[in-house]
């Protein structure tokens, strides 16, 4: 009896085994064909070699993970309870459960570019409830019907592996199919060592696009046994961040976006915009003084700048993140705003006040409306091609001159830009008792002129729209921090509830050159409006140590060799907390 128990046992064990395998064979051809899905979530490769890798490594890796939930799952349970008509039952429902994961994951990373995991669970939500919110009925019913044809597909090629398991047994093509498969498993692999040996970019950066891929990587193989130059690779891989082709020429205004037609002869702008900045820092405290001195609508915020000071400008003007200063000044095209600012022929000006002589000495050398910009100069300092972009430029000591109301009140209509340089160049890093008393100086007179241009304005009858904020930073000890800085708006009929979401510096040309000059919403900017403002973003912007990630709650900084070290966004501090990838992305 005990004899006869043993062979049914294991007789029932080997056709369940064999059973098995074809089922899991079947099943690997629909996540293959499932998961082709991916291939069109990013861009096709450039080269034939990773068009091949893409393809090999496709089918080999959505086939290992299929044999690989096949041996984790199912085939330990066919031990433990070897009933026929259970583990079909179960292998059906696992593997109908792991397609549509897969489904769902394969739409999840179309949309947001990372995949299925705990630490991207609330954007995940958000992202269907969205999808709900807008088809709720197509997509109740697309989920549905896909559902069932997965869950039907499965007991199809259950039922049809059992009923013909030994006529597939003595078929041949599933031994080259696997064997296909294993080639190219082993064959993208070994390409993706090549490509990470050589920073093969095309290869490279296909290494997120499918779910759970580790490929290989010469860090971890060759490196072990000398087999490339490991010094040569470590200074490529630690190269400063930058592109690797010119970045595409920055776009000439387009007449629809911005028009100067009849209407706007007629009826010519008579505001203007004032925005008054300096390199110290500023408190809240000092914002809501301000605003009590303002009658019309102010907007009060907090924006973030993880720029030093001669880069902060570039990224204010152009509304663009650093990494692309050098390549956008060097072709010589003034930023969309100015470019508005011209067609309308209006007036601009920059007036830079300082009390230290060095610096006011360096500014007067640089003539304004440079007739050629040379590209090695750009980055160097913000009074060359910044002043450059304007129409009229000054350098003053001290406000004297500028705190009358009616000189204020009829400066050309136009943008005026004030900025108040509290530090020295010769100074610059330090904190000598020189240094301090200009500071002082500069935030008293910073204060009295912020001041008399809030009073002036309430003795207008068009008032002007007017920014007022710090720029910038010293050194890298504050790029972490929001700063406070305050927008008024005039004519507006209701009062305009603060922003408590996070707002950027690359937000300011959208926002003027959207409510000043009535233009349309423009492309070739990373900013956006702060009147339409209603959700949450995530802000990046680069260093020269790497690039900074910001929301609401905390930022990243990720350095050249791809590191990264969480921050506080409340303390300014470091903090421990899991990678979050779903936010890098």
């Amino acid at each position: 009896m005990v004899s006869f128990d043993t062979k049914s046992y294991s007789k029932k064990l080997l056709l369940l085994i064999g059973w098995s395998h074809w089922f899991t064979f079947f099943n690997i051809v629909a996540a293959i064909g499932l998961s082709s899905f991916y291939l069109f979530s990013d861009g096709a490769p450039e080269t034939l070699l990773g068009l091949v890798y893409l393809i090999t490594t496709w089918l080999s890796h959505i086939a290992f993970l299929t044999f690989i939930s096949f041996v984790l799952i199912l085939f330990p349970i066919t031990f433990i309870y070897p009933n026929t008509r259970f583990i079909r039952t179960i292998s059906s429902i696992i593997f109908s459960i792991g397609l549509m994961l897969l489904v769902l994951d394969a739409f999840i990373y179309s949309r947001l570019g990372y995949h299925l995991a705990a630490s991207s669970s609330d954007q995940i939500i958000t992202l269907i409830r969205q999808v709900f919110e807008e088809e709720s009925t197509s997509f109740y019913i697309f989920s549905g019907i896909l559902a069932l044809f997965i869950l039907a597909y499965e007991f199809v090629v259950s039922n049809y592996a059992w009923k013909h398991l030994r006529q597939l047994q003595k078929t041949t093509f599933a031994r080259y199919t696997i064997f296909g498969l294993v080639a190219s498993f082993f064959f993208s692999h070994l390409t993706h060592i090549w490509a990470d040996a050589n920073l093969e970019y095309d290869i490279l950066r296909q290494d997120t696009l499918l779910p759970f891929s580790y490929p290989a990587t010469a860090k971890t193989l060759l490196t072990k046994y000398d087999l490339f130059n490991r010094e040569d690779y470590i200074v490529r891989k630690n190269s400063p961040l930058s592109f690797s082709e010119s970045v595409g020429n920055y776009p000439k205004l387009d007449t629809e976006q911005c028009p100067v037609n009849d209407e706007v002869t007629a009826k010519p702008i008579q505001q203007s915009v004032f925005v008054v900045l300096t390199d110290l820092a500023l408190t809240e405290q000092q914002f809501n003084q301000f605003r009590r001195r303002a009658k019309d609508s102010t907007l009060l915020h907090s924006y973030t700048d993880t720029s030093l000071t001669t880069d902060a400008w570039f990224s204010m003007f152009y509304s663009l993140p650093n990494i692309y200063q050098h390549d956008i000044l060097a072709q010589n095209v003034k930023p969309l705003l100015f470019q508005a600012i011209e067609k309308q022929g209006l007036a601009s000006s920059y007036t830079l006040i300082s009390s230290d002589k060095s610096t006011l000495a360096n500014a007067q050398t640089i003539a304004l409306n440079e007739p050629e910009l040379q590209s090695e100069d750009l980055p160097k300092d913000p009074h060359g091609w910044a002043k450059a972009l304007f129409r009229d430029g000054n350098t003053l000591e001290d406000i004297s001159s500028l705190v009358f109301a009616n000189k204020l009140n009829n400066k050309e209509v136009g943008i005026h830009f004030i900025y108040f340089k509290g530090r020295s160049l010769d100074t610059l890093q330090t904190d000598s008792a020189k240094e301090k008393r200009l500071k002082n100086k500069m935030l008293y007179q910073f204060e009295l002129f912020v001041d008399a241009l809030l009073l002036a304005q309430q003795q207008k009858e068009t008032k002007d729209i007017i920014w007022i904020s710090s720029i910038g930073n010293i050194d890298n000890t504050t790029r972490l921090s929001s700063k406070p800085a305050l927008l008024v708006v005039p004519n507006k009929s209701k009062r305009l509830a603060d922003i408590e979401k996070v707002t950027s510096v690359m937000d300011i040309q959208p926002t003027i050159i959207k409510h000043w000059l009535g233009c349309n919403d423009i492309e070739f900017t990373n900013g956006v409006d702060l009147l339409s403002l209603k959700q949450n973003r995530v802000l990046a912007n680069t260093t020269p140590d790497g690039m900074i990630v910001f929301n609401k709650d905390k930022s990243i900084l990720v350095d050249q060799t791809g590191n990264f070290q969480s921050y506080s966004s409340q303390l300014s501090a470091p903090i421990t907390v899991n990678p979050d990838f779903p936010l890098m992305i």
